[in-house]
């Protein structure tokens, strides 16, 4: 490739990294002096490259904005970063119901990518292994999901046709507070004007997104991710428990996420060591208690059951098959 050439694509990917540049900046990168550097913006208008000039003590150039820019260059670094960004949105479940695009998006990107980088790419991404399952996913429809993000951000009034679990159906006007991925899932937390209350719902569960007029106050201090993390632990389930574990909440949620309980770290008490370990309340609502004594075990802590009494029985029948297997003896050749 003929070197000016080579700059004046080098001035392209530089601009599309956004911002304004300076020429001074520009001159710099491609070194050259700033006369060639306006020669070489010269070229991309000729080139319907929508470069705009921008006058002032930091002026320089940039691309117009919402400008569909062919070709889309990255290095090296930058495809490696999206298309590992693509795979790991895919397993997270920060897709929508189009779920092709992200498939599309990394075929186009793969597509135009030199030999030497796409083989790389391709030994990398057969030869990736992950340490967890993907999880169920559930995507909301991409117009639902940028509309509800939309009136976030500009703290504007909705109305939305809302479908429950029961497959009730319901139209609902709320002020959305933030929207949150948690677990293959989206979901908003807003103030349910219908119902006079906070709630979260579900994304996937909305098939329909209207914009009323005007503007609200969002509540200040919120952490819409807490909220919706609390409205998971705290839901309607066959049992309620209540323990209490000797350690932190950081300790108790390395085994007992804040998405399916509640721990609230107790005060010590005035006689207390200063070097014991202080207690947590820990709440919880489940529909099966089967799993929760093989989990308070791995916790390796102390610990007391408040409710339910049949969560007792079943810690006391895990640690009696614990005590036969220990005591359990090879069989002899």
């Amino acid at each position: 490739m003929p070197r000016p050439v080579a700059r004046v694509l080098a001035l392209l990917e530089l601009l599309q990294s956004g911002g304004t540049r300076t020429v001074t900046e520009l001159a710099g990168r491609l070194d050259v002096d700033e006369r060639t550097v306006r020669r070489y913006v010269g070229h991309l208008v000729d080139l319907d490259v929508p470069v705009e000039s921008v006058r002032g003590r930091y002026g320089g150039y940039r691309l117009a904005p919402g400008y569909r820019l062919p070709p889309l260059m990255l290095s090296d670094d930058e495809a490696l970063a999206v298309l590992l960004g693509l795979v790991a949105g895919r397993r997270a479940g920060l897709t929508t119901t189009m779920g092709t695009a992200s498939e599309t998006a990394a075929a186009k990107i793969r597509r135009v990518l030199p030999e030497r980088l796409s083989r790389r790419l391709d030994a990398l991404l057969g030869s990736l292994a992950f340490t967890d399952r993907p999880g169920e996913t559930v995507a909301p429809h991409s117009t639902v999901l940028l509309a509800i993000a939309d009136a976030v951000s500009h703290h504007r009034p909705i109305s939305i046709r809302y479908t429950a679990a029961d497959g009730r159906r319901s139209e609902r006007t709320l002020h959305p507070h933030g929207v949150v991925a948690h677990s293959g899932r989206w979901y908003v937390t807003a103030a349910d004007l219908t119902a006079d209350e906070d709630r979260t719902f579900r994304l996937d569960r909305i098939t329909e997104v209207r914009i009323l007029p005007g503007s609200f106050e969002p509540p200040a201090g919120l952490d819409p991710a807490e909220r919706v993390l609390t409205g998971l632990a705290t839901a309607p389930y066959r049992y309620e428990v209540t323990l209490r574990i000797q350690g932190t909440a950081e300790q108790i949620h390395t085994r007992l996420p804040a998405g399916v309980a509640i721990v609230t770290e107790l005060p010590s008490p005035s006689s207390a060591d200063p070097q014991t370990e202080r207690w947590s309340r820990v709440e919880l609502r489940v529909e099966r208690l089967d799993w929760l004594p093989a989990v308070l075990a791995s916790l390796d802590r102390p610990f007391l059951i408040e409710r339910p009494d049949e969560l007792r029985d079943l810690v006391e029948a895990l640690a009696e098959r614990l005590r036969n297997s220990a005591r359990r003896s090879p069989p002899h050749a």
